[in-house]
């Protein structure tokens, strides 16, 4: 679960990253430079003999799910939200990863399903919009697909190394990256008339920071974590890093922040962390 912590810390700067230096660089640019990038970074760790064709056509259209959607939809969303608001609206993917996982099974869990209502709960407690909803329909309707593309690639990976019984991880690991980069190379192509290719200096350096950590050694660290947990601790880390995010912003970005708000709402995230972790379900060895 370590692994989980670090990524969370590191994904705290992503946000205000992103709309402070590249919240005018086309999305479809973005995520192919950004995703490139990540499979670049793996591509010298590839090992395809070690790999079947059809495990790796899986890896790589499970890669264009979990990485080139996601972050097509992801980066969209910052045209028509500020970047808290993009924190916020990922607070749905526990739901998702625990629905998902569930749907996998043919059951349902209810303590899955409340721990990561807890976590959604404590989320919007931590920055509520000023505003209603249906102000930013857009803009949330694009986080919640870059959510659920989010989600269905941890519960695939996480199933697919179980039942294939991956020991190293590192090995194939590019084949995510190049499924991502595929779909949103495809998709620039296809939006290539909007795009300025222009970038400076500090959008450069930004992207390789978010391509070779943020996002490859990032994700990486993710998925060998989602691996090492339970699917109810998996829920609920994926909203740690949103209280993260909100002390980044405000210590970084000089953004506002409500104390009371902040600790209410980390409280409840916690409440659901601590009865996740005593629960049987975190064990490594369980049937999640």
């Amino acid at each position: 679960m370590i692994y989980l912590w670090i990524v969370s810390f590191i994904w705290a700067f992503s946000f205000g990253l992103i709309k402070t230096y590249l919240g005018d660089v086309n999305p479809y640019y973005l995520s192919t430079l950004r995703i490139g990038i990540s499979f670049i970074f793996f591509l010298p760790l590839l090992k395809l003999r070690r790999t079947s064709f059809k495990d790796a056509c899986f890896l790589i259209a499970l890669g264009a799910i979990q990485f080139g959607l996601m972050y097509i939809f992801y980066l969209k969303a910052f045209q028509f939200l500020p970047a808290w608001q993009v924190s916020v609206f990922t607070i749905t993917t526990p739901i998702f990863v625990s629905l998902i996982a569930d749907l996998l099974k043919h059951k349902f869990r209810w303590r899955n399903l409340v721990t990561a209502i807890l976590a959604v709960l404590g989320g919007l407690i931590l920055k509520l919009p000023d505003k209603e909803f249906s102000f930013f329909l857009t803009g949330f309707l694009l986080v919640q697909a870059s959510n659920l593309s989010f989600a269905l690639g941890q519960v695939g990976y996480k199933y697919f190394c179980k039942k294939r019984n991956v020991e190293k991880d590192v090995n194939s690991f590019a084949l995510l990256y190049l499924g991502g980069t595929l779909i949103a190379g495809l998709s620039m192509l296809f939006h290539v008339h909007e795009i300025s290719f222009t970038l400076n200096s500090a959008q450069i350096l930004s992207i390789i920071y978010l391509g070779a950590v943020a996002s490859g050694l990032s994700f990486f660290l993710w998925n060998l974590g989602a691996r090492k947990t339970g699917i109810g601790t998996l829920a609920i880390m994926n909203n740690m890093k949103i209280p993260l995010a909100i002390l980044a912003s405000t210590i970084i970005f000089k953004e506002t922040l409500s104390a009371p708000r902040f600790l209410v709402g980390v409280a409840i995230i916690c409440i659901g962390f601590i009865a996740q972790i005593g629960s049987k379900q975190t064990s490594i060895n369980n049937k999640d």
